[in-house]
Parts: structure tokens; C-alpha cells; sequence
């Protein structure tokens, strides 16, 4: 099978070297720079009240979030803001990966009571089935936030530090990959408040972790779980010692992610998602309808070219 691929790979690259390997070495030097330019200027669209957005490397985003004195509680700004700023990620050229983390004391302390737009809804001299209505439209609205996440195809890499509460394990469940601090400490905190999880833990998590009864035990005792029990269900793929050096972790990583091809990459996510939530047979045939286009690229004959010359690739953007 091996030498199979590698006779396709000599033919491929052969063919590719005709076409693309007419770049120099000053053009994709000009290429990167005018890329960093662009993401750099492209930064300053991304203002927020509770987020804050910067591009540490190229391709890379970072999207930090920002209410430091509150322990990044999730306000009803945050909740717009998130589903603004991950619509704009995914359309944006200069972004192929993001990586998302919180800045001050702790990751997230989750909602923010004091500022949460259901409440108001709840605590109104109103009859039940118009509060009803308001809250069905409501809801839905808090669960785009998080699915914004999943739905962006750029992978997102969550840097959890500190206190994971809450709205905090629905936020990270959609992301791709987490990687946590040794200190870190999560908690499904929903049934504490008198209320069932409702923007995405209960959907996503039990997929993650694929331990029913387990995550039946954190959903209804509330209980903390730390970072080497969330490293042993697979919640977590990554322990690092301390939020720098998880910082470091992250971005090597985003980057090596950021310099393969975007049509591979973003379409790899994609098939992912899909195939999660529908039968293997179903996942195969949406996968062999997408890769009709796709393995047509020139990704693939890039990729096939660097392969053959010893070379790193450099893709267009998407």
C-alpha cells in the first residue's frame, strides 16, 4: 500500500513540479510578509467588549476572553460578541486557526447572574406562556454563541487555566482541541443554580468524554473535576505545568496547524462534525461527495511537490 502511495506521490509531484514550483524563495518571503501585514491590519476590526482578539503568529488568532475583574463572567455582551466574532474568524483569509483562552485569574466563572437577559425574562410580573415565548426565542439565541465555535471551520484550541465553571464546559465542548494547566478545575455547575445545561454541555460533552455514566455523575452532583481526571476521560488532550508554558504549547501547535492546507484542514473539521452526527455510512458518502471537489486543489499537488523536493509547502489563501 505504502509503495502504492509513494509511486502516486513521485507522479503527482513530477506534474506539480511543473506548475508550482516556478515560485522563488523572495516571492514566498513577500507572500508571508504582506500576509502578516494584512492579518495585522485586519486585528483591528475585531473590537470587543469582552473579547480580545490579536494574531500571534501568522494564520493564528487569538482570541482571549476579556473581563478579568469579573473572572471572565459571561455577560450579555459576551454572548452577542462571541457569534460576531467567530462569524468574522470564519471569513476571514488571514485566520486559519484560532486558539481560545481567558485572560486574569481564571478561564471563566461562567454566567454572569448579575447581567443575564433570561432572569429579566423570568423575574417579570408577566403570565407564564409570554414569558414562555419570549424565553423560546431567547434560548436559542445563548446556544448560537457556543455553536458559532463548531460551526466556523478554522480548528479552535481552548487554553483553559484556573476555574472552568459552567457556561465554561459548554463553551470548550465545542471547540476542537483543550488543553488545560495542571491547576485547572472544571465544573458542570447548572444543577447548583436550579436549572438543566442548556447551550451545549449535555449534547457535546458525553460525546467527548464517551462515558455515559460518568458524565451523568458530574451533571447531577455538580461536583469538581481537575485536571488530571479531565486528562484521563479525554476531556482535555494536554496537562501543561503552568499557563505559560501551555500558552507556548497551544501557539506551536496552532502554527504547525496554520501552515498545512486550509482546504485540507477546514474540510477535515467539516467531515468531522458531520460525521459525529450522523451513521458511518452517511459520514462515508458526504465525505466522497466533498472530496470529488476537493482533491482537485492545488493543494494536493503542492502538497505533493514539497513532498517530493523536501520543500514546505506554501498554500494560497482560502
Amino acid at each position: 500500500m505504502f509503495s502504492g502511495l509513494r509511486t502516486s506521490l513521485r507522479l503527482l509531484g513530477q506534474q506539480a513540479s511543473k506548475s508550482f514550483l516556478k515560485s522563488s524563495t523572495e516571492q514566498n518571503k513577500s507572500l508571508v510578509l504582506c500576509a502578516r501585514a494584512m492579518s495585522a491590519a485586519a486585528d483591528k476590526s475585531y473590537e470587543f467588549k469582552t473579547l480580545k482578539v490579536h494574531s500571534p503568529a501568522e494564520f493564528v488568532k487569538h482570541v482571549e476572553l476579556n473581563r478579568p475583574e469579573r473572572l471572565n463572567a459571561m455577560n450579555m455582551d459576551f454572548w452577542r460578541e462571541m457569534v460576531e466574532c467567530f462569524d468574522k474568524l470564519a471569513e476571514d483569509e488571514d485566520c486559519r486557526v484560532v486558539i481560545l483562552s481567558g485572560s486574569g485569574k481564571a478561564f471563566t466563572s461562567g454566567l454572569d447572574l448579575a447581567d443575564n437577559g433570561l432572569f429579566q425574562i423570568i423575574m417579570a410580573d408577566e403570565d407564564c406562556s409570554r414569558k414562555a415565548f419570549k424565553m423560546n426565542k431567547a434560548i436559542p439565541k445563548f446556544q448560537e454563541s457556543f455553536s458559532a465555535i463548531e460551526k466556523c471551520p478554522k480548528p479552535v484550541i481552548a487554553a483553559v487555566h484556573s476555574a472552568c465553571i459552567g457556561g465554561g464546559i459548554d463553551m470548550i465542548s465545542a471547540c476542537d482541541i483543550r488543553f488545560c494547566t495542571q491547576d485547572a478545575w472544571f465544573q458542570i455547575k447548572e444543577v447548583d443554580v436550579g436549572l438543566a445545561a442548556d447551550v451545549g454541555t449535555l449534547q457535546r460533552f458525553p460525546r467527548i468524554v464517551g462515558n455515559d455514566s460518568l458524565t451523568r455523575e458530574l451533571v447531577y452532583t455538580a461536583r469538581k473535576f481537575y485536571s488530571d481526571e479531565a486528562k484521563s476521560i479525554g476531556f482535555v488532550s494536554r496537562v501543561l505545568v503552568d499557563k505559560d508554558q501551555m500558552m507556548k504549547t497551544a501557539l506551536d501547535m496552532a502554527s504547525t496547524i496554520a501552515a498545512k492546507s486550509p482546504v485540507a484542514v477546514q474540510g477535515s473539521k467539516i467531515n468531522l462534525v458531520y460525521s459525529r452526527d450522523h451513521s458511518v455510512p452517511e459520514g462515508l458518502d458526504y465525505n466522497a461527495k466533498w472530496n470529488i471537489t476537493m482533491l482537485q486543489s492545488e493543494d494536493v499537488m503542492k502538497a505533493a511537490s514539497a513532498f517530493m523536493n523536501k520543500t514546505k509547502p506554501v498554500f494560497s489563501k482560502l
